[in-house]
């Protein structure tokens, strides 16, 4: 009988654990996403203003590269728009 009480303790422990550490798991998944949604409106800090373009550069390249950059989410979808209308102006 020793033996069956040690199993049962040991499953009830073990039980416990698990329930503990998902419970736990669970909360800090819902502050993390908590924490994202308080700082998606304002969003990270904003990259440091694209350079305008070297006159006669062209302008294909440049809007590959404006592209490249909002493709790797250096750039804002708002960024990106006046980017490429900077470079379609001129």
């Amino acid at each position: 009988m020793p033996l069956i009480r040690g199993l049962a303790r040991t499953a009830a422990i073990a039980g416990t654990a698990t329930a503990v550490s998902n419970r736990v798991s669970r909360r800090q998944a819902r502050r993390w996403q908590g924490q994202e949604d308080r700082e998606s409106p304002a969003g990270p800090p904003a990259p440091a203003a694209t350079p305008a373009p070297a006159p006669g550069a062209d302008p294909i390249e440049r809007l590959k590269q404006l592209a490249e950059l909002h493709s790797q989410g250096v750039l804002t979808d708002d960024e990106f728009a006046a980017q490429k209308a900077k470079v379609l102006a001129a």
